[in-house]
């Protein structure tokens, strides 16, 4: 069984219908996430976020949980009874086993200090699953390559980014707060503050992404054009196929340098509680979506906004694009400072790094940056 679960994972391609093999995964997916929410559950003050604590309901979270097993356990019985892939469904009933030794969707949850060291689990699981339901949709309703299949070469080593970059999330944020605090809490200002805080809440949200994309633009810019940064974001560059899951693949150095580097100005400015989570959704979204294997290119709005269209053309090998369109949310800023593509076609051609230099594999490519002699 753990040889062919070995060769499933390790492979690529549209997966075949009919053999049970679509459902198989879906029903190992969710025990999967019912065992990582048993744990969670067991560990809240270590495998949950602070911030996402206040907002949950306990008594819903089991529901789903319980539901969840159902409704895996039920798949795998299909399968199994009608010998539609047994390993695969024998491995879901496994995990479902295990979760229910661990007392499934009943394991109480007491009182527990709130200011621990964690691992961002419930995050992680919520942005997967939030993530696959809506962006695998929009990718099969708005395809631009509708013969890439979900499971493209390379997702591996993309979903390796993503749980890395995803579950150390809350050490990455408390780490470049306290740098941000520590650096440039003598530049903030309560006159400039106050003003801020009494813009009216879109005018607000407006200016942070337009504070934020100022820093990420040259930020970004800094990371083409200097030999030393271009090392970390080479990783970036290096997918060769666009979809919302390619976004993920960044060195975790790099998110760090620029989650500090936009995090500064916004905490300086004294933007409300409010704006920053509002922000933090509009840069979630569009983090995600301008990768995804989308054809959506907004008419003249792709002037003023980043879109799929616009962020593509970015990770493209094609001439015309080298070291263009590095603004993240308004796309304006690339054409007011000349770094705007300007090409005939649509959509390029080819994606990645010219040269397609960069090692597949996530160790690989964490250690990149300082093994490379290129």
């Amino acid at each position: 069984m753990l040889d062919k679960l070995n060769q499933l994972t390790e492979s690529h391609g549209a997966m075949q219908r009919g053999h049970g093999l679509v459902s198989g995964v879906i029903a190992l997916t969710l025990a999967i996430l019912c065992f990582l929410g048993v744990l969670a559950f067991h560990f809240p003050e270590y495998l949950t976020t602070p911030q996402l604590r206040k907002s949950y309901n306990v008594d819903v979270l089991r529901i789903l949980m319980y539901w969840s097993l159902v409704v895996s356990g039920g798949i795998a019985l299909f399968n199994i009874a009608f010998g539609r892939m047994r390993w695969l469904s024998a491995a879901a009933f496994a995990l479902i086993g295990l979760t229910l030794a661990l007392g499934g969707h009943k394991v109480p949850v007491n009182d527990f200090p709130d200011n621990t060291p964690y691992i961002g689990l419930d995050w992680f699981i919520l942005d997967l699953l939030g993530s696959t339901l809506i962006f695998v949709f929009i990718e099969k309703l708005f395809a631009l390559r509708r013969d890439q299949p979900v499971f493209r070469p390379e997702w591996q080593t993309d979903f390796h980014h993503f749980i890395v970059n995803h579950m150390v999330v809350g050490f990455v944020l408390l780490a470049t707060n306290l740098f941000v605090h520590k650096l440039f809490g003598w530049a903030a200002k309560d006159g400039i503050q106050a003003w801020v805080r009494d813009l009216p809440f879109i005018v607000a949200v407006l200016l942070i992404v337009l504070v934020a994309d100022l820093v990420q633009y040259w930020t970004h810019r800094a990371y083409h054009e200097v030999p030393l940064l271009w090392r970390l974001h080479a990783v970036h560059h290096s997918a060769k196929h666009m979809d919302w899951l390619a976004g993920s693949r960044q060195h975790i150095l790099e998110v760090i340098i620029t989650r500090t580097m936009v995090l500064a100005p916004i905490f300086v400015l004294g933007f409300s509680k409010e704006v920053i989570d509002t922000y933090i959704v509009i840069v979630g979204f569009q983090a995600v979506f301008n990768h995804a294997n989308v054809s959506v290119r907004l008419g003249p709005l792709r002037y003023v906004i980043v879109t799929p269209n616009f962020h593509h053309w970015h990770h493209s090998q094609d001439d015309e694009a080298i070291d263009k369109n590095y603004a993240a949310h308004y796309a304006f800023l690339d054409h007011l400072f000349g770094t705007a593509v300007q090409a005939e076609r649509a959509w390029p051609k080819q994606y990645g790094v010219v040269g397609d230099y960069m090692p597949n594999g996530f160790w690989k490519q964490l250690l990149f940056p300082f093994t490379w002699k290129g």
